[in-house]
């Protein structure tokens, strides 16, 4: 068995000072974050305005990661992007996607959304301790997903042990989506996934940024040791009417709905419930009407926002008015609990209020805030520019956000990676506490 002992003390305490500085040195460094933000149209202009930016921030040495994302504005120019980068700034790994619009926070420490023009934001990650491995997977030939984890492990190329989180990028044109979040889920099962679908574009390549390279298909990032990743995901909607039971249902199509009191089809229980809604409710049905899936069969809305997150929401996607019946873009069962959801400013601004209050709560101060936004956020829901960014800054003043409006966002509900719509898929880089 191993003994402890305790070192006599050799040195007398006025010697304290003398070697207090030496001590210092000895730490381990300390983790950085250092973030760059340029809407600059030219390529070259935007690359040295982004460098200066970083040697202004104190970027010293050379980085752990680069995490970088563009604007489909520079869509022709993105195979010159990443040699450009490398050759200003030095990192040992680099990753990032072209999105419909950028997230990043300028020189004076003041995260944007940029929307609808050109933006290339890049952060620079100090991450000591902490184990990095960058992936990259092809489009098409996914592994069974009936057959042994181990077959996805080795065709990632990435060693799950003591993973836990990723960062996942997926190429638009890149087929069976679903099944490859599945399939990552079945081989990394302890690690959060935050990521996002990469923006569409006319050039002849894809839109993923890997090393030096514009690659299609997926990219990853997956981490071990000492900082992890903690997803947020706020869906942007509040609940409407009772929890109901799904009582008949064939593969997307709900056929007949329960709330303990009595059954009817999907349509007859939506209209009992617009007899409850105000005049601007009733508007907001006709276009912001979603289905929260929950995932778990027993899970109850509390009405506070404390499970509301257990709720998957989905499109509806088409209403037959002969039989009542509706279609979601998701399959479900029967017993499965499920209920209405409206989208609108004001329940997305405070449902992430909420999210985001609580994480703030729970954890330290994050070295970093990723944020992968839906195209149909910003501006366009809020009226004003900067909303989801705005929001974590009455949380976390200070720290640096990044990330990139994406085509369906990535990030896990009830235990379980999905690919979601009109959502913020949040990730908040962290000290790992736990134990692997």
């Amino acid at each position: 068995m191993a003994r402890m002992f305790r070192l006599p003390r050799l040195l007398p305490a006025s010697f304290t000072p003398l070697v207090a500085p030496l001590l210092r040195n000895r730490r381990t460094p300390q983790a950085r974050c250092v973030t760059a933000l340029s809407n600059q149209p030219a390529l070259e202009a935007a690359v040295q305005d982004l460098s200066r930016q970083l040697r202004q921030g104190g970027q010293r040495g050379t980085a752990d990661l680069a995490l970088v994302f563009c604007s489909t504005a520079y869509a022709t120019d993105l195979q010159r992007l990443l040699p450009l980068l490398r050759q200003a700034i030095p990192s040992r790994h680099w990753i990032g996607c072209a999105g419909g619009g950028v997230v990043g926070t300028d020189a004076e420490g003041r995260p944007h959304e940029l929307e609808h023009q050109p933006g290339i934001s890049v952060s620079l990650f100090h991450l000591p301790g902490s184990d990095l491995q960058l992936f990259h997977l092809e489009a098409g030939g996914l592994p069974d997903l009936d057959g042994p984890s181990q077959h996805w492990v080795d065709w990632v190329g990435a060693q799950p042990e003591g993973a836990h989180s990723m960062l996942l990028f997926i190429d638009p044109g890149c087929p069976a989506i679903n099944d490859l979040i599945s399939g990552l889920d079945y081989a990394y099962p302890a690690a959060a996934k935050v990521g996002g679908i990469a923006g569409q574009h006319n050039a002849s390549h894809g839109s993923l940024l890997l090393d030096d390279r514009v690659v299609e298909g997926a990219v990853g990032c997956l981490i071990s040791g000492a900082w992890r990743i903690e997803p947020v995901v706020a869906q942007g909607c509040r609940p409407i009417g009772p929890v109901f039971e799904v009582e008949q249902a064939e593969r997307n199509v709900v056929q007949r709905l329960s709330d303990g009191r009595q059954q009817g089809t999907p349509v007859a229980c939506l209209q009992a419930i617009l007899e409850e809604l105000s005049p601007e409710e009733r508007e907001l049905v006709r276009h912001s009407l979603f289905l929260g899936v929950a995932k778990n069969s027993f899970q109850l809305s509390g009405g506070d926002g404390a499970d509301d997150s257990a709720f998957l929401v989905r499109n509806l996607i088409g209403v037959d008015p002969r039989t009542g019946s509706v279609a979601v873009g998701e399959r479900l069962r029967v017993g499965q609990r499920v209920q209405f959801q409206l989208r609108d400013a004001n329940a997305s601004r405070q449902e992430q209020r909420q999210l985001l209050s609580r994480q703030r709560r729970r954890e330290a101060e994050p070295l970093a805030a990723l944020l992968f936004a839906c195209l149909g956020r910003g501006e366009g829901l809020y009226g004003q520019p900067d909303g989801d960014v705005n929001a974590c800054r009455e949380q976390f003043a200070a720290v640096p956000v990044a990330g990139a409006f994406c085509n369906g966002e990535i990030g896990p509900v009830a235990g379980a990676t999905h690919l979601h719509g009109y959502t913020a898929s949040w990730g908040f880089l962290v000290p790992n506490t736990t134990t692997d």
